[in-house]
């Protein structure tokens, strides 16, 4: 799995993603909505872990800079 995901965008992901989470599980009164944030505050924890993001492979975005590419 190639890295697509820069710096910027995994500090991002991986503050937002648990803020999401606790959002969705403590304040989301509707289950549909609470579910779904739930779902998205994982998903993008994880993509920010792991420095890939799936969704932006057929889009062919990466956030990377060259030099965190060679590194």
């Amino acid at each position: 799995m190639k890295k697509n995901v820069g710096s910027i965008d995994r500090i991002l992901r991986l503050t937002a993603g648990p803020v999401l989470f606790l959002i969705a599980i403590f304040f989301i009164k509707s289950t549909l909505l609470a579910l779904i944030l739930g779902i998205l505050g994982v998903i993008w924890f994880l993509t920010g872990l792991i420095g890939h993001c799936p969704v932006y492979l057929p889009f062919g975005i990466s956030t990377r800079k060259a030099r965190e590419k060679s590194a």
